[in-house]
């Protein structure tokens, strides 16, 4: 996969339309975000799996919140069955690798958006979703949405989530099914450099001030406090995704004028740069705080080989967004009701201009769960889920 350099007047101009073709959504749909899988709690199985993150793993948060950053209008959810193949706020066609890993893990249901008016009593007990698409590791980054919750805010909701087990279990039982039969998964980042340091109309001033380097350092640093904010209240097991390619979304090889075998350049170099010292973050949590662990997510390279060797896992396409509109890889507009929408969607790595399909994210959940230390480490999310 080669690599090249966008063009910052080229970005600018395609954002301008970007952010003028938001501007005309719908501020506030009420659609709830839903989604209940058959499976029984079995014994030994996950007890609850606290989600925390972007775009990737919201589960409808973002519903309930007056933003520009939406997906619950079809066709998304064509294909979540739970909720009969309609829109429940996830940004895909189908389960997010969070759904994916908690149905595997044997978790009752899915994780709840804490947003959700029936956020409430049991319900809870499987689990409680905390990603907002448009959210970041930095405060500031994706107010382009207007609204969005950030990984402080999400950290802050489960502080609320945390007493309200201590009222359903009391507290030693609350303080041991959290520590001990829970996963905390974390997958965020991206948006930091796409909505942050990346965008034309925003960065300026940060770029200017702040080299790469810098900015990924106070990345790492908010992090740090975020992650340790967690285990503070109680969690104990945790998996922290690092960020995918991206500077070979469909978005970004739409508004370079890219040929199918390149990707951005500097895109995909800043995701590398925060990947390498994530890495060592999490190796030093590791050796920190007593009792805990946290497993590396290698999703860069998971990604990155779903898109070389597409066809090698049965898809047709990983540069074309399955639903979208705009340029040769249909990967400018969101989508939406007047999208174009492929045929065959299980043949699409990516669903929309950013994110994975279903197809997709079931292959990435699959080696997070059973792969190797090449792709998770130090041990995968099944061995995680019985320590």
């Amino acid at each position: 996969m080669t690599t090249k350099a966008s063009s910052p007047r080229r970005d600018m101009d395609v954002t301008l339309f970007l952010f003028s073709f938001f501007l005309t959504l719908t501020a506030l749909v009420g659609a709830a975000g839903r989604g209940v899988t058959n499976n029984d709690n079995k014994n030994g199985g996950l007890g609850a799996s606290f989600i925390f993150g972007d775009s990737l793993v919201d589960a409808g948060n973002n519903n309930y919140l007056p933003t520009l950053s939406r997906a619950n209008m079809k066709p998304n959810g064509i294909d979540f069955k739970a909720s009969g193949g309609n829109p429940t706020g996830r940004f895909t066609n189908g389960r997010t690798i969070g759904d994916i890993v908690g149905e595997e893990l044997g978790s009752a249901n899915y994780a709840i958006p804490f947003l959700a008016p029936n956020a409430t009593g049991k319900a809870l007990l499987a689990g409680v979703n905390y990603a907002s698409g448009g959210g970041g590791i930095m405060n500031a980054t994706g107010r382009i949405f207007v609204n969005r919750l950030g990984m402080d805010v999400q950290v802050d909701f489960f502080n609320t989530t945390r007493k309200q087990f201590d009222g359903l279990l009391g507290k030693d039982k609350a303080k041991e099914y959290i520590s001990k039969k829970s996963i905390f998964s974390i997958t965020i980042g991206a948006n930091d450099f796409l909505n942050n340091y990346l965008f034309p109309l925003l960065s300026v001033g940060t770029r200017l001030t702040e080299t790469p380097d810098i900015f990924i350092g106070d990345m790492l640093d908010h992090l740090r406090d975020q992650l340790t904010r967690l285990y503070q209240l109680d969690a104990r097991k945790f998996v922290i995704g690092n960020v995918g390619p991206i500077g070979c979304i469909p978005y970004q090889k739409t508004i370079n004028q890219l040929n199918e075998d390149e990707c951005v350049d500097l895109a995909n170099k800043l995701a590398n740069q925060y990947n390498v010292r994530l890495k060592s973050l999490l190796e030093d949590l590791n050796k920190k705080l007593p009792g805990a662990m946290f497993v590396h997510a290698n999703v860069y390279d998971l990604v990155m080989e779903l898109i070389t060797n597409y066809k090698k896992y049965g898809f047709k396409s990983a540069t074309k967004a399955c639903c979208g509109n705009g340029g040769q890889y249909a990967g400018i507009i969101p989508c939406g009701p007047t999208s174009s929408l492929c045929e065959e969607r299980d043949k699409y790595v990516f669903w929309d201009p950013y994110h994975p399909s279903e197809a997709a994210n079931v292959i990435i959940a699959k080696q997070l769960l059973y792969g190797d230390i090449k792709v998770i480490s130090p041990v995968n999310l099944s061995k995680l889920r019985d320590m």
